[in-house]
């Protein structure tokens, strides 16, 4: 069964997560701060990690940077009770999956956690190495490599770049991006789009122009964007 660890400081707001999770046939485990999260996941599985960002002891944010620096890839949804851009995007940044601001729909929450966990959790892959000059893209390692050397990539950064790739040449709208990245139809947004690629061509160095911005529209994967 599918295992979720919930960490915020309130009680209720971890009770009421787990009631609706545990409706939905997940098994649910509690932390209290991010120090508590950190002990639990020493000599425990998680598949999936709801966390708040505001926390005493050790707040959110400063444990998912440490989940992350000891190579941790449990997906993590940050939830935030100031829905401020700023947070968003650095727990996007630090290696969160999803966010969700507080008050929040327990069945947003449900939606989303299923979300993460059908494009996390393991699945066949199609075995071909897509070959872009120098970066080599592998769906069935889920790697990509630039001139040999591995490019470090979140999974949904990777998910971005094989759906891109996958379908080079073809401009895609944020919100069609939304629906075959994230299978988000109304729980998503274009902010998340453009975050990700962003952050997408960051790492790609030299091939970051692959990703073309069509104005209008959105973005496509544009092989003739290199050499």
């Amino acid at each position: 069964m599918i295992s979720v660890l919930i960490v915020d400081d309130e009680p209720l707001i971890r009770g009421l997560i787990r009631e609706h999770l545990e409706h939905e046939g997940y098994v649910c485990n509690e932390a209290g701060d991010g120090t508590a999260a950190l002990s639990y996941l020493e000599s425990n599985r998680a598949d999936m990690i709801i966390m708040d960002i505001m926390m005493p002891f050790m707040d959110g944010m400063t444990c998912l940077r440490e989940i992350r620096r000891r190579k941790i890839e449990t997906p993590v949804i940050m939830l935030t009770a100031r829905g401020e851009e700023y947070d968003r995007i650095a727990g996007l940044e630090n290696g969160s999956d999803d966010y969700i601001v507080k008050p929040f729909s327990p069945r947003e929450l449900v939606a989303r956690v299923k979300v993460v966990l059908n494009r996390t959790m393991p699945k066949e892959e199609n075995n071909e190495k897509m070959v872009f000059g120098g970066l080599v893209i592998d769906t069935a390692s889920h790697t990509a490599h630039i001139d040999g050397k591995e490019v470090a990539l979140t999974p949904k950064e990777f998910d971005l770049l094989v759906f891109l790739a996958s379908n080079r040449g073809i401009a895609f709208s944020r919100e069609k991006i939304l629906q075959k990245v994230w299978n988000y139809d109304f729980f998503g947004e274009d902010r998340t789009v453009d975050t990700h690629v962003k952050m997408l061509r960051g790492h790609l160095g030299d091939y970051r122009d692959l990703i073309f911005t069509v104005w209008g529209v959105g973005y496509k994967f544009e092989p003739g964007q290199i050499g």
